[in-house]
């Protein structure tokens, strides 16, 4: 039996149109036909040897197979990406002098450095991780190249920066399928393991130090609501913070990326708690055409921010989310492959 030999841009149009959520906007964007894109999806489930997609309404959704073979094209992809920046910036030198917040430095650091890193090992990264509004003085003062931090849209953005993404606030408590001992709990019954506040207890909260654009959107939303509360734990580090929502001192309130396994969103209508606003992620850059290496990491992280953002169905810029198994995918006017077997 011969081995198969996956064509990589087959691969691109197939990981582009997933990402978009329709394939008739991959062909825009990758500037091919319909026609082309339809050719090149049959191709692909011919090489597969089974079905990747299968119809859900006008739409379409991945198989198992289609699932699988993304994770794959995503792997594949990157790695040539990956080799082609090596092959044009091979000489590419300096530095880059990077600002994150506390949630993206082992969400996103560790992958990001090592493909910059094997890409361009003549070229030093500097990293500071910072609150949001150190990060943003630091840019002012010519501290730092770029940085990618929360706006909860209070101040006026700089003038290099992308908003990249919209991000939902959300309630967070400790991750415990059996039972919690923090006296503000009480047990009941919710699929099985849920969990209610007791109505007449202040909501106790884990909340950064200020200054922190967050800690005023949670207790507006709650005086608006009438939901009384107190402060049950506060701290400088976002760790801190993950450690005592784990431990049950109280609720916190943090987009959903990055959340450490040992604590879980809530379902706020179990628990009588408001909703939360959005907030955007925003890249901000010293300089409106930035040198070539902060150029690089800076689309290093775009990358990495929408591998992590699209796949829980959050939008990015003004794309359409990332379509998953339960989630549609439209095909415009592209003729859908006929399935494999």
């Amino acid at each position: 039996m011969s081995q198969v030999m996956f064509d990589l841009d087959v691969l691109r149009t197939f990981s582009t149109g997933v990402a978009l959520g329709s394939f008739a906007r991959a062909a825009d964007k990758l500037g091919r036909s319909t026609s082309a894109v339809s050719a090149q999806l049959k191709k692909l489930e011919s090489q597969a040897g089974t079905a990747l997609f299968r119809k859900a309404g006008r739409g379409l959704e991945l198989t198992d197979a289609g699932e699988t073979l993304l994770a794959y094209a995503h792997r594949l992809l990157e790695l040539n990406d990956e080799a082609s920046a090596a092959m044009r910036g091979v000489d590419l030198q300096g530095a880059v002098r990077l600002g994150l917040q506390e949630d993206f430095g082992e969400t996103l650091l560790p992958a990001v450095l090592g493909r910059f890193a094997r890409a361009h090992p003549k070229v030093r990264i500097e990293a500071c991780v910072a609150r949001s509004a150190e990060l943003r003085e630091r840019l002012e003062l010519g501290q730092l190249d770029l940085a990618l931090a929360w706006d909860a849209g209070d101040q006026p953005l700089s003038p290099y920066a992308e908003r990249v993404a919209r991000m939902p606030l959300l309630w967070i408590g400790p991750r415990v399928p059996e039972r919690v001992d923090a006296p503000w709990w009480t047990e009941r019954e919710h699929r099985g393991a849920a969990r209610q506040v007791r109505s007449k207890e202040p909501l106790p909260l884990i909340m950064l130090d200020a200054p922190c654009p967050l800690r005023e959107i949670v207790i507006a939303a709650l005086d608006r609501a009438g939901v009384p509360w107190r402060r049950a734990f506060g701290s400088a580090s976002l760790s801190a913070l993950w450690a005592a929502a784990s431990a049950g001192l109280g609720l916190t309130v943090r987009t959903p990326f990055g959340l450490p396994s040992h604590v879980s969103v809530l379902d706020r209508s179990v628990l009588s708690l408001p909703a939360l606003p959005q907030i955007s992620l925003v890249l901000y850059r010293a300089q409106a055409h930035p040198e070539a290496p902060a150029s690089r990491l800076a689309a290093l992280l775009l990358e990495a921010v929408r591998r992590q953002v699209q796949p829980a169905g959050l939008p990015m810029r003004e794309n359409p989310p990332l379509e998953t198994r339960t989630k549609v995918i439209r095909h415009g006017n592209a003729k859908l492959p006929a399935p494999v077997g």
